[in-house]
């Protein structure tokens, strides 16, 4: 099995439900002897998300009149670029198979959901919002990379990196509980989704063992967050009310229901890791009520077997996590930095391969027609489009000064996980600060770090070819060209001389469409990493 969302998942739980939920399937009884007993791993409780689905747009011609989809994108013919093979798994919303890229071979899942399980406009928000999110977070590490959906007149194909180690959930249920050394590295993955998320902006929700997934079979696999259905933007000064997750996971903050941030998924990731530790949850009932009022009262247990026998170092970050106030609730950063996380008790040297560094790098590396046109996408995109990158603008910009300096842009990578020499650094910031000013203001982050899913929407692309195209020719001229690029001290005729010779394929002096949408997606990487 091993896909994203093979499986029903726990329904979320809602404001209006918390109170008066849905009973639990039937379970086996069998008689327990006197005296304490082990509580069992948490069972799959019936608490369903909406429907989640992810977005792709493969190369297509200019937008024509679009008819009612959901994705707001024309219908795709996914056998042209899929064979969809066997079944591999079947849930509430959808068929997984097995697919294989046609002109690559490489194997991805794909899920198909039925269009008309997508009954609402809410559904439809929340599959462009999951979408968002997809393409803000994919290429992170210990997140499963978003490939792209497809859209036709019976069904939602989402297509994303295929995970084919099996759940968390599963291996914790087959091991019953790991050891510190072994719970410690996959703490570290756990912790580092929700270090990334709330740096990246995104604040997850739903954080449990069965919505993480190992890359492979291997015992010392990567993890994978495979579920981002219940996740939202966080923007500032919002106060978030609804109750969302999955009942053992849930933070008492949400179930208090004045308002809650996200300190909420540090708290779903220490429930994790004491079940890592110990095998089972840390507040468990019978029923989903009593696990909430379980939650409420709040006693946490590190007494009982197996604890005794589990450093101090450990217990002293599970409390850390699962305190109760969530003003004096420890970070993901911080935690990363907790001893017990650390590898082998100091921390890693080893940079990260992240997604945000690699944006960059290639932004570095385009032309300067191409870093303009990026500068244009990024001002025409909608406020939803941008709500992630503005949040990761925001923690870059310590000062609050509306502009990165060299500082705040070495301190932002670094949190991110870099090791990046100074010199390096400085290109970097060199390229991303198009006009020269010395400091990286808003649209300019934007431009550099936008996903690569942005250049493979027509509608984008178009908009900024009609930027450079004033008189709508269907060409950019070079008297076009060298207005456009004069406009940000780039219009010498060397400059221009350079990018006609490296745009211009059929060599008329021009540049057509097509010769500007293959330079704007030239050098974007797959989930492998591989330039396309």
């Amino acid at each position: 099995m091993g896909l994203c969302c093979t499986k029903p998942h726990d329904i979320p739980i809602s404001s209006s439900s918390s109170e008066s939920l849905p009973p639990p399937p039937p379970r086996e009884t069998h008689a327990r002897p006197k005296g304490p007993q082990p509580r069992p791993m948490p069972p799959r409780l019936p608490l369903e998300p909406p429907a989640s689905v992810r977005s792709f747009t493969t190369q297509q011609p200019p937008p024509t009149p679009q008819i009612d989809t959901i994705l707001g994108k024309p219908y795709a013919d996914i056998n042209a670029l899929y064979r969809l093979d066997r079944e591999l798994g079947r849930g509430q919303f959808g068929v997984t198979y097995l697919c294989t890229e046609i002109s690559t071979g490489i194997q991805y899942a794909c899920k198909s959901i039925s269009r008309r399980k997508l009954r609402t406009k809410k559904d439809g928000e929340d599959v462009r919002r999951e979408i968002l999110m997809m393409e803000h977070l994919s290429g992170q590490p210990n997140i499963v990379e978003f490939k792209g959906a497809y859209e036709d007149r019976q069904n939602l194909h989402l297509v994303m990196e295929l995970c084919s180690g099996g759940e968390l959930f599963d291996r914790i249920s087959a091991k019953g509980s790991y050891s510190e050394q072994e719970a410690a590295r996959i703490g570290r993955q756990v912790v580092n989704v929700v270090h990334v998320c709330h740096f990246m902006g995104v604040m997850h929700r739903d954080l449990k063992p069965e919505n993480f997934l190992f890359a492979s079979k291997s015992e010392d696999a990567p993890l994978k967050i495979i579920d981002f259905g219940l996740s939202v933007f966080i923007e500032p000064g919002k106060v978030y009310m609804d109750i969302a997750g999955s009942a053992y996971y849930i933070a008492p903050e949400m179930l208090k229901k004045k308002g809650y941030g996200k300190e909420i998924d540090v708290w779903s990731a220490g429930i994790i890791l004491y079940i890592l530790l110990s095998g089972v949850p840390p507040f468990w009932a019978e029923n989903e009520n009593g696990i909430l009022q379980a939650i409420r009262v709040g006693n946490l247990d590190l007494e009982s077997h197996p604890w005794p026998t589990i450093s101090s170092s450990a217990k002293d970050l599970i409390k850390k996590m699962l305190m109760r106030d969530p003003k004096k609730r420890i970070s993901a950063a911080e935690a990363l930095e907790h001893p017990w996380l650390r590898a082998d008790g100091v921390a890693s040297d080893k940079p990260i391969d992240n997604a945000v560094l690699r944006r960059i790098r290639q932004f570095r590396a385009s032309n300067k027609l191409k870093k303009l046109a990026l500068k244009v996408i990024a001002l025409n995109l909608s406020e939803e489009e941008i709500k992630g990158l503005r949040q990761m603008f925001n923690n870059m910009d310590t000062d609050g000064s509306g502009t990165i300096t060299f500082e705040e842009f070495k301190s932002g990578l670094t949190r991110l996980g870099s090791r990046l020499a100074e010199p390096e650094i400085r290109q970097l910031m060199d390229a991303a600060d198009v006009d020269k000013s010395g400091t990286i203001d808003y649209t300019e982050f934007i431009a550099a770090t936008i996903s690569r899913h942005k250049l493979e929407k027509e509608d984008d692309l178009l908009k900024a070819f009609q930027y450079f195209d004033k008189d709508d020719s269907g060409f950019i001229t070079r008297d076009e060209l060298g207005v456009a690029m004069t406009q940000y001290g780039m219009g010498d005729e060397a400059t221009i001389d350079e990018i006609i010779e490296d745009v211009d394929t059929d060599k008329d002096g021009r540049i057509d469409y097509e010769e500007f949408v293959t330079m704007m997606r030239r050098g974007i990487q797959d989930h492998n990493g591989n330039g396309r």
